[in-house]
């Protein structure tokens, strides 16, 4: 070798390997945080593109599973009390494991810790930590565990649950570093995805609004126009029962007038008390009630049973306190459905507004319509008055006088039989005029306003209001004659209700079809002895009897006694 050359530098060939696995490992750390960032990119186009609020959020959990190699993922949503979950999308568990567990968790220990502290939480073993009280039985195993909020608006909607990173590692400050970026760009979707979800209901309900206004304004019958305030009421607060209530003038009940869903047949025509029932309260307090269980709400009366089945409720009124309030409109969900948010009952209140407003205009058309009627019909008995019935009685003046001329017996008489029958005609006509001229009576003159009020003043006297059900036109259908005996079939059985029954519930049904009127009258009391008096049931049998119509004494399966009365309707025989 030239002595003039210098050393070359010569490196351990074991170093020289470490340094290249070093240089290998930074390449594919490089490559594994460009990777990271490409499917964090995508995971956020991903749960972006979405617009179903649902969708959104069972978007979000495969993404946040895919992007921290987690076995199992969950995304709890806070419900509107803020301690608890009211919803829980998850992504790893199988069905048959769902059903094993039973129902889904409301946000206690290490969910809950979450809950009462939105920071990201990151736990190596889930028993070790202080909140953790162990799974419930066919839980899977679980381990590692990484939580982060998200939030919409500066509000925490709810939480991102991940648990066991593949290959038995821990969950590291990177994988908290992601899942914190896709919870920012998730609390960005989700509020996209539920303005779009508001703007598409503000129209659905802008759409009905239209459409009751159209019925309303077109001289469609009331009770139409009120079934499809309940039908759409129903539709769009997805709920399974609508139903529609009226007041009663003269008393100080509600009638259920229009029931849409499930068991609609138990509400149709039920009589509420305007402060013992959530319709009534929100009649009242112009203001919306809600319940979120109305079958152990107590607020509504257990009889008749009429919420089975069904969980979380709200009553609106029919317009508001400054117009006045015209009905109010109640819906219901099944049970374990969700409570109506604030938002939903805004929405709902704004559409019972705008039906208040309508029918207020559709009560004025048809009021200026009944004026110009009476106008008209006071134009034509004036005319036949002044006009008509002058003219006929001159008519018969001369033909009276000119009778006088005539010698033929027999054109005498028809002369005279001609004047008695314009004299007739002049009575009929005058009868005529009588009826165009004459106004009908008021609502609370009727049977329906009558049996509510005699129901009324016998509860003093049974110590408990019994659920009163009317059903059909009986203010139209059923005459006075036979309404005076319905009131006081009806004052007799209730009471015999107070004097013999020892009953503590009863139940007054008056319903017509337009054939016949059958009023029912049941307790829950001892039920008739058969050696007692019985004179106020063969007062009511020979009411039935007299009006052609039959009288049945029953003794229901769950005890006490009903009364059944029938009577056929004139028109109808």
């Amino acid at each position: 070798m030239d002595g003039t050359e210098e050393p070359r530098v010569r490196l351990p060939q074991l170093k020289l390997d470490e340094l290249l696995e070093e240089l290998q490992a930074r390449v594919n750390a490089v490559r594994g945080t460009q990777n990271r960032v490409h499917s964090l990119l995508e995971a956020v186009l991903s749960v972006g593109r979405e617009l179903d609020v649902e969708q959104v959020l069972h978007s979000i959990v495969e993404a946040a599973a895919v992007l921290v190699d987690a076995e199992y993922a969950a995304l709890g949503v806070i419900g509107p009390d803020g301690t608890r979950l009211s919803a829980f999308h998850t992504v790893g568990v199988t069905e048959e494991q769902i059903a094993a567990i039973g129902p889904f968790p409301e946000g206690h220990g290490i969910l809950g810790e979450l809950i009462r502290h939105p920071q990201p939480l990151r736990i190596p073993k889930i028993s070790d930590h202080r909140a953790s009280y162990g799974f419930p039985p066919g839980h899977p195993p679980m381990k590692s565990f990484l939580g982060v909020p998200i939030r919409v608006r500066d509000q925490v909607f709810g939480n991102l649950y991940l648990t066991e990173k593949r290959g038995g590692v821990e969950f590291d400050e990177e994988d908290e570093s992601v899942l914190s970026t896709l919870a920012v760009a998730a609390g960005v979707a989700i509020d996209n995805a539920r303005l779009y979800e508001d703007a598409r209901l503000r129209e659905r309900w802008q759409r009905a609004n239209s459409e009751i206004s159209h019925s309303l304004m077109s001289g469609t019958e009331r009770a139409e126009s009120l079934g499809l305030i309940a039908e759409r009421a129903r539709e769009i607060s997805d709920s399974a029962l609508a139903a529609v209530a009226m007041p009663m003038e003269g008393t100080k009940s509600l009638t259920v007038e229009i029931a849409v869903g499930v068991d609609a047949e138990a509400h149709r025509g039920l009589v509420l008390p305007m402060g013992e029932s959530l319709m009534g309260l929100a009649y009242t307090a112009t203001a919306p009630v809600t319940s979120g269980d109305v079958v152990h709400d107590a607020r509504i009366t257990p009889e008749p049973p009429r919420f089975e089945g069904l969980g979380p409720a709200v009553a609106v009124p029919i317009g508001t306190g400054e117009s006045g309030v015209r009905g109010v409109v109640l819906v219901a969900r099944e049970a374990g459905r969700s409570v109506f948010l604030q938002k939903e009952t805004e929405l709902l209140q704004g559409f019972a507004a705008q039906a208040a407003i309508a029918m207020e205009l559709a009560d004025r058309r048809q009021d200026a319509q009944q004026i110009a009627l009476l106008e008209d019909r006071d134009r034509i008995a004036r005319d036949l008055h002044d006009l008509a019935i002058q003219r006929l009685f001159a008519t018969g003046m001369t033909l009276q006088s000119a009778g006088r001329f005539i010698e033929h017996p027999e054109a005498c008489e028809r002369v005279l039989r001609a004047v008695d029958d314009l004299d007739e005609t002049i009575k009929i006509i005058r009868s005529t005029i009588f009826g165009l001229r004459a106004r009908t009576g008021t609502v609370a003159s009727g049977l329906r306003a009558r049996v509510v009020r005699a129901t009324g003043e016998a509860t003093p006297v049974l110590g408990f209001a019994p659920s009163v059900r009317v059903e059909g036109l009986v203010d139209t259908d059923v005459p006075p004659e036979i309404a005076e005996h319905v009131v006081a079939v009806l004052t007799e059985a209730l009471t015999n209700i107070a004097r013999h029954a020892h009953a503590d519930r009863a139940q007054v049904v008056l319903t017509t079809d337009g054939r016949e009127v059958r009023l029912r009258v049941s307790d829950n009391g001892v039920g008739i002895p058969s050696g007692g008096r019985r004179s106020g049931l063969l007062n009511m049998a020979e009411r039935a009897e007299d009006l052609g119509g039959r009288f049945e004494v029953t003794s229901p399966e769950g005890g006490g006694a009903a009364l059944d009365w029938h009577v056929p309707l004139p028109d109808a025989e």
